[in-house]
């Protein structure tokens, strides 16, 4: 495995580069398509290859849930089992610390918003603790306890006091995760790029325990390097909340380490609606504080402002739901960065195609009217969701195509404007 960097923008950190892995070459910048479960959703091997996907990233925890011991035991490793001979990443089951936690008791995603507001579309502050919420995670200096039952403390609807009630959450087990655990699991599943275990706090946490927490990331750091026995390549995670001295102190630390590559985690205070600058000045901190001739990734943020602010910082690739999740549900993104809603009853009689800008095969090839692809949503028909995360990834792909070559060229400032 190998990485180098071809050509710098004279006027941004951003860079254009190729990273070799023994499933492939990728060209950076480049997006990272999420494959939960070891699938694209919606997508077969053969969509995988006709929308320029260069790596996948699958999810550690859900794979060791749905596995099991026994199942990791004979698993064939993830090429195998997803028929795709491409480069792939792991996470390291971190996002799971947070998702299952703070994610839960406070309410919020990672970048601050109500979760209930992420599927609604609608980008605003975070609201306060809601002590309401299940915390399904116990976290020490050695690892995690994911808990999946006992006494629930909840509000009562018709009194609004809180009470105790006892019952099985989930599937009513117990179970550890630690960095040896993780970078074993990774392993099984053979992934090219496999990431450091880590714990991502929340938008809430105040900095006491942001500075904590960053203690654990570190040293759960060093173990990550050590339990590794394969010839993988490791990424350490920086992490540090929305505080500039711990993020800074964080990627000194990291970077000290002998990983491979390096990602930037954690949450994102408020990182959309008013406040997006505060997400680039989190990035910009640390990526002159990372080694010029090593990868950079940054985890789960994706969207097209997201992608401009990062790579004009100096990441190299990033992973997000944002194209196929959206698909799923109808939001197909066009042209400049126009996203549409096919599930309006605006679209059910238009018959113009997709974007007819757009070179995927949905819209270049199979000429997709938006009147049709409406009737299949309305139908719940799986070919919707199929078509509109074909368009989507593909959409994202051939947008940092255009990026590195903009790079390449010298008129990224330009690019970035146009969009």
């Amino acid at each position: 495995m190998a990485f180098e960097v071809i050509v710098r923008d004279p006027h941004t950190r951003a860079r254009a580069g190729i990273l070799e892995t023994p499933h492939g070459t990728v060209e950076t910048p480049a997006y990272v398509v999420v494959g939960t479960h070891a699938k694209v959703r919606t997508l077969d091997t053969g969509d995988l290859q006709k929308t320029g996907i260069q790596l996948i990233i699958a999810n550690t925890y859900h794979l060791w849930q749905t596995l099991g011991e026994g199942g990791l035991a004979t698993y064939p490793g993830l090429h195998a089992a997803m028929g795709w001979s491409g480069p792939l990443m792991t996470d390291s089951g971190g996002f799971q610390v947070f998702s299952m936690g703070a994610m839960r008791e406070h309410s919020v995603s990672k970048v601050g918003v109500p979760v209930e507001s992420i599927f609604a579309g609608h980008f605003v502050k975070h609201r306060m603790f809601d002590k309401r919420n299940e915390n399904h995670v116990h976290i020490t200096k050695d690892g995690v306890m994911f808990i999946t039952e006992g006494t629930l403390r909840q509000r009562d609807a018709g009194t609004g006091s809180m009470r105790s009630t006892s019952r099985n959450v989930g599937n009513g087990t117990r179970q550890w995760l630690d960095a040896e655990k993780s970078i074993r699991i990774q392993q099984q599943l053979g992934a090219d790029i496999i990431f450091a275990f880590d714990e991502p706090t929340s938008p809430l946490h105040d900095y006491a325990y942001t500075k904590a927490s960053l203690t654990r990331t570190h040293a759960w750091a060093s173990r990550s390097l050590a339990a590794r026995t394969s010839g993988q390549m490791m990424y350490g995670i920086v992490q540090g909340g929305s505080f500039e001295d711990l993020r800074k102190e964080s990627a000194r630390a990291i970077s000290a380490l002998p990983f491979d590559g390096f990602a930037v985690g954690g949450s994102y205070a408020n990182s959309y609606g008013s406040t997006r600058e505060h997400t680039i000045c989190e990035v910009a901190w640390v990526t002159p504080l990372l080694p010029e001739d090593k990868p950079r990734h940054l985890l789960g943020i994706g969207l097209i402002p997201d992608i401009f602010s990062a790579v004009s910082a100096g990441m190299d690739t990033f992973d997000c739901v944002v194209p196929t999740r959206e698909a799923r549900h109808g939001s197909l993104w066009t042209k400049k960065g126009e996203r549409i809603d096919i599930v309006k009853g605006k679209y059910r009689d238009d018959k113009t195609v997709l974007d007819e800008q757009c070179a995927c095969m949905v819209c270049a090839e199979m000429k997709i009217e938006k009147g049709a692809l409406h009737a299949l949503f309305k139908a719940r028909d799986p070919q919707a969701g199929r078509l509109a995360t074909l368009h989507n990834v593909s959409f994202f792909n051939a947008l940092m195509s255009r990026i590195r070559a903009a790079i390449k060229d010298s008129t990224f400032d330009r690019l970035r404007a146009e969009w």
